[in-house]
């Protein structure tokens, strides 16, 4: 399968008349998000722009925004708000306008830590969060897909850390199994944040718990929802 061109746009250029792109937020498999001002107001908003061997029709672009639509007001999900279709390097580019999620992606977040990783309530604080807001998206038969430290946004807020999804897939929804694929890429994240194999082992019982050696076989047994990771969480006895 061929790699799609990218767009390559840089902070400052304007597109669509509308619009000044202030820097690339991420990039997946169906296109490119970019930070973009709205040159009349000043509003920043989110700006997805799918690559077109990716969108035959719109298909993909539908997709997402119905998918996102269905999901305003899931604390984790970002707001939709309309598409555009825009001329690009001399293509035309279908894209989706989101709410811009203030942030950095969890990535950035541990990178800049001591020993670039988490300490144990951090992360399962950032855990936790993930996996409550899981419950909800998956309540409404729709889950994120591809989830990673690239594309979990967190914030400090007092004292806690919030955090925030972007680029979901935008396949259909109502499987059970992409559903737990997302819980064990939660616990994936867990492992991740909290140093990975080189610190595994020193950490308490309860990242052990959830981690399940990374085992995505036992994760999927022990916690088949994202409710059952949301109450081991809450319900851990600690010794």
């Amino acid at each position: 399968m061929t790699t799609p061109p990218r767009f390559n746009l840089e902070p400052g250029r304007i597109i669509g008349k509308r619009y000044v792109v202030e820097g690339l937020l991420g990039e997946g498999w169906e296109g490119q998000v970019y930070r973009i001002r709205e040159r009349l107001t000043g509003i920043r908003r989110a700006m997805k722009l799918f690559f077109p061997e990716r969108n035959p029709k719109n298909i993909t672009l539908k997709r997402y925004a119905k998918k996102l639509d269905k999901l305003q007001g899931c604390a984790l999900a970002i707001n939709y708000h309309h598409t555009e279709t825009l001329e690009v390097n001399g293509t035309r580019v279908n894209c989706l306008v989101s709410e811009l999620v203030e942030g950095e992606s969890l990535g950035d977040f541990i990178a800049r830590q001591p020993g670039q990783r988490l300490a144990t309530f951090e992360a399962l604080h950032i855990i936790y969060g993930l996996a409550k807001g899981l419950e909800e998206i998956h309540a409404a038969r729709e889950y994120h897909g591809d989830l990673h430290d690239g594309n979990v946004l967190v914030k400090r807020v007092g004292i806690f850390i919030r955090p925030r999804l972007f680029d979901f897939m935008s396949h259909p929804g109502g499987r059970r199994e992409p559903m737990q694929e997302d819980v064990v890429d939660v616990t994936k994240i867990l492992f991740g944040a909290i140093g990975g194999s080189r610190h595994y082992g020193a950490q308490p019982e309860i990242v052990k718990s959830v981690c399940c050696g990374r085992r995505s076989d036992l994760v999927r047994q022990k916690f088949p929802t994202a409710s059952h990771l949301r109450r081991h969480l809450e319900t851990f006895v600690w010794e």
